[in-house]
């Protein structure tokens, strides 16, 4: 679901990014608010999990990859707004360190992910939730709004991806960017997400919740016992495990190179072009693209990403903390 730079119009990114501006200060306000200093680094534990949620590919139907993305799982443990932030820092970090994502659609991918997904997952278990007052009530709660969000996640991609060729050609026809149309995109994107990354993101969220449950109910409950050693242990395993996502061959819908798209066939035909503004559109260097370091296996690059992502996470997370600490003694 990581829409790549070039995928949309450069207006489409600017109005998708407008779009996040009211989300992102409602977020922050409502997080100064609700979140103290000594819960501030849990929204980095929070990022933590996404970024790696997401390093986990898992091969799709019709030879495509996809992943988890977490949201309503941080949402369900740190509130909705605080989950919109998490996620938009992780795939911030994805998209400026190792390329995943693009840099001009952040907006739109933290639209999708960080906004649409986290948010309407939380309210649909919320409002399970609050309707069935047993344990297996919660689990299932849990389970139908994280599958429901990711699936509004994926189909809010896939409008952006097909309106592009509506409202954006040369002079010969030529979509100037994604050249998917709705009839395609919208298939492409949630078919695969209802029957596999939709129950890849319920096994997560549920398996993790459940272990934080265990561990450190404090960190679900008030008043309840908080234990975030167990956590950083989770976090740790996940980390060593990441290689796994290696194993899932073939590139994301809608995230092809310059040097794959004209290849890709679809109802029997290949595109057999680069869009335009594709080729010459928007480039940035990402320091470790795709999660590799020249000179290193590809496993090792995959681990070190994952290390040097988690670390960043939390060490920022932690820095925002002390600042707010700063600035409530001198208020």
């Amino acid at each position: 679901m990581h829409i790549p730079d070039n995928y949309l119009s450069p207006s489409t990114c600017a109005v998708m990014g407008a779009a996040m501006l009211p989300v992102w200060t409602i977020s922050v306000k409502k997080v100064k608010k609700e979140i103290t200093k000594a819960k501030m680094p849990l929204l980095g534990i929070g990022a933590a999990f996404s970024f790696l949620m997401m390093m986990f590919n898992v091969p799709l139907p019709g030879g495509t990859t996809g992943h988890a993305v977490g949201g309503t799982l941080l949402a369900i443990l740190l509130g909705p707004f605080s989950a919109c932030i998490s996620v938009s820092v992780a795939l911030l970090i994805q998209a400026l360190f190792f390329g995943d994502g693009g840099v001009l659609s952040f907006g739109a991918n933290c639209f999708n992910m960080a906004f649409v997904l986290p948010i309407l997952g939380y309210f649909v278990y919320k409002f399970i939730k609050d309707r069935v007052h047993t344990q297996k009530g919660e689990y299932i709660a849990i389970a139908v709004g994280s599958y429901l969000g990711i699936n509004a996640g994926a189909l809010c991609a896939a409008i952006e991806f097909g309106i592009q060729p509506l409202l954006f050609k040369n002079a010969s026809g030529q979509s100037l960017y994604s050249p998917y149309p709705l009839s395609i995109s919208i298939p492409a994107m949630t078919i695969p997400h209802l029957l596999v990354a939709g129950v890849v993101e319920t096994l997560f969220t549920v398996a993790i919740f459940v272990f934080i449950k265990k561990v450190s109910p404090g960190t679900i409950y008030e008043g309840a016992k908080k234990k975030t050693k167990a956590i950083y242990g989770l976090i740790v395993a996940l980390i060593c495990l990441t290689p796994l996502g290696l194993l899932a061959t073939g590139t994301a819908w809608g995230e092809w190179g310059t040097d794959e798209i004209k290849n890709v066939v679809s109802g029997g035909n290949a595109l057999g072009y680069v869009p335009q503004g594709m080729k010459n559109g928007f480039s940035f260097a990402a320091i470790m693209p795709d999660y590799s370091l020249n000179g290193l296996s590809e496993i090792a690059g995959y681990i070190l990403s994952a290390v040097a992502g988690v670390a960043i996470l939390l060490i920022l997370f932690k820095i925002i903390s002390n600042f707010k600490s700063t600035k409530n003694e001198n208020s």
